[in-house]
Parts: structure tokens; sequence; C-alpha cells
């Protein structure tokens, strides 16, 4: 119930913002290392990191460096880490067989990591651009990108990664009815508990290129995803997917990017009883340390309060490749 606050001087604000201990009492949200999902790129070789240059301070992992990553998210409290493969240029095909190999990078990674560090979280994203040598989310002919025809291959490729043993799987292709395809799957082959994450309100952003920089796809993508992304104009239509994939089976939502669609992170918070998750992506990323690198903010406190932004608008947790920086920090005395 909301009401008139007594005029001033009788109201005088600041009298809760006078000390730390007082603003620390009178917090709204506050922000832990279990809010927090590291995404991971991961490549071919051992003992091997290589820097993505449009992320600075990011790095593609070989396995053994990607278990020591884990193990140490996991002692700082980190709940879940999600993998993103940089995929060798001859496994990308149109048909995009490698997606669902049993035998590719993040299926032997889940495996490796599983058996190194058991109690740590696994998210395997389900979509094809990875492992596409159009760079598209779904099997393309003659420029168009095909919805039924890529859910065949998304199916087996989320079963594949069930069995490698993820925890949680994130549908990011955008393609209709995935959801429904890929729950009744997993249901049928006896993986009821993998979880699903659904990129159910993902918006065709100019935010991404970094991140495609890392998988590398960006220097074979034909065309653009504004076909089955959604339009960064409609928040009304990211609420319609929400719905739509909520009741096709998802138990969490995506909201991707994150802060330029803090409204949508909202919305959805009100709408929903859910777990509503925000991806912090890599454009997000790449501005902060741009800015920072050129002495322009503040670049520790900025980190903070961006990853702070997404609890206010009611998000349980973000994905941030700030992640396991920030839990270090959390995690220091006061």
């Amino acid at each position: 119930m909301t009401r008139t606050p007594a005029p001033f001087p009788a109201n005088r604000p600041r009298r809760l913002r006078r000390t730390d201990w007082m603003r620390d009492m009178v917090r709204e949200n506050t922000l832990c290392a279990a809010d927090l999902i590291w995404p991971i790129f991961i490549q071919d070789g051992t003992d091997t990191a290589t820097p993505v240059p449009s992320m600075p301070g990011v790095e593609r992992l070989t396995i053994d460096r990607v278990i020591i990553a884990a193990n140490e998210a996991a002692n700082l409290g980190i709940p879940m880490i999600a993998l993103f493969p940089n995929t060798p240029e001859h496994l990308k095909t149109m048909e995009c067989e490698e997606a669902y190999n049993p035998d590719n990078l993040v299926n032997r990674a889940t495996r490796a990591i599983k058996a190194a560090v058991p109690d740590i979280g696994i998210m395997l994203d389900v979509a094809l651009d990875p492992y596409n040598a159009s760079g598209q989310d779904g099997i393309t002919r003659e420029g168009e990108v095909l919805n039924d025809e890529t859910l065949m291959v998304l199916e087996r490729e989320a079963l594949s990664h069930a069995e490698a043993g993820a925890d949680v799987l994130g549908p990011s292709d955008m393609m209709d009815g995935r959801i429904g395809i890929i729950r009744r799957a997993l249901e049928q082959n006896d993986f009821s508990h993998v979880a699903i994450i659904s990129y159910a309100a993902k918006f065709a952003s100019a935010f991404y290129g970094p991140f495609r920089d890392a998988v590398g796809a960006a220097n074979v993508l034909m065309g653009d995803k504004a076909t089955y992304q959604i339009d960064p104009a409609n928040s009304n239509e990211g609420l319609r997917m929400i719905a739509r994939d909520l009741d096709e089976g998802a138990d969490m939502i995506m909201v991707k990017p994150g802060m330029p669609y803090l409204d949508v992170c909202q919305r959805a918070s009100d709408a929903f009883d859910v777990p509503i998750f925000a991806y912090q992506v890599s454009g997000e990323y790449a501005m902060i340390e741009a800015a920072s690198a050129n002495g322009w903010i503040d670049r520790d406190k900025i980190i903070m309060e961006s990853l702070m932004a997404f609890k206010r608008a009611g998000c349980t947790g973000i994905l941030t490749y700030h992640a396991f920086e920030v839990a270090k920090k959390l995690a220091e005395p006061l």
C-alpha cells in the first residue's frame, strides 16, 4: 500500500542514507555469487587460452583449462557455467551434423567437467550457429532459415547434450515450437530431470557482435537473423514468446540482451511467476571494457551497478562474462 509521505522536515529521506551500515540495512536488492552464471568459450587443444580481441579479458579455453575454471567458479559459489564452442571450420556444414555429434566439443567438455567438478551446474546452448556453414541458427536453404527442418536437428542436439550430462539446456535459436519438441524428447528419453531455460525473449540485436567473433560465426554469417529473432521495437511480442515457451515446457526464461531490455525484464518478472534471467551480452561487456580502457568510467563500480540493475528489474540471476571477477570481489572480507 502506498501513501503520501510526511512533508519536510518531518520526512528527511537522507536519514536513511547517512552511513554505510544504514544504507546496507535498508538496501532493497542485493547481489551474491549464486545470482551469477558464467559463460565460457571453449576450443580444441591442450593447455591453451586464446584471447578474444573484441572482448578484452575473455579467452577461449581448452577443456583442461575449463575444468580448472569450473572448479574455481564452484569454490566461489557460482552455481552454473554456460559453455559455448568455437567449432573448427572444417566441421561446419549446411546440415549442422556436428551439433548432435556425441563427441563434439561441448559434449566432451561437459563429461570432463562433470567427472572433475560434479557439483557445478552446466548449461549448454541449443542452436545451430556454432556448427552452421551459413552462421545462422537454423537449417538454411536458398537464403531462407527453415523452421520445421531445424526442429529435427535441435531435437537431436538437445538429446546429445542431455546424454553428455548437461543440467540445463538453453534453446537460443528462436524457432517456433522448439521448446515443445525438446521437452517431449527429454521426457521420452528419461531426461525429465534436465531443465530448460528458454531464450524466449531474444531480440535481433546489434549487441551480439563480439560473441560471434568468439564462437567463430561472424565471418561466415550469411544475412541477418531478423526473420526469427524479435524486433527490438516489440516488448509485447517478447512477453507473448515467454508465455508460449512456458506453455510448451520451459522451466526458466531468458531475456537477451540485458541492459537495453530492462523494461522487458521488469515486465516479465511482474507477469510470470517463474525464474527470469538476463544475459549481459558480449556487446555490453565490450562497451564497459572499452570505456574503462579509455579512462572514461570507474570500471569496478560500473560492473556492480550494471548487475544490480538486473536484480532491481526483478531478475533471478544474470549471465555475465564478469561473473568470475564479481564472485571473487563478493567473497572478499568487508
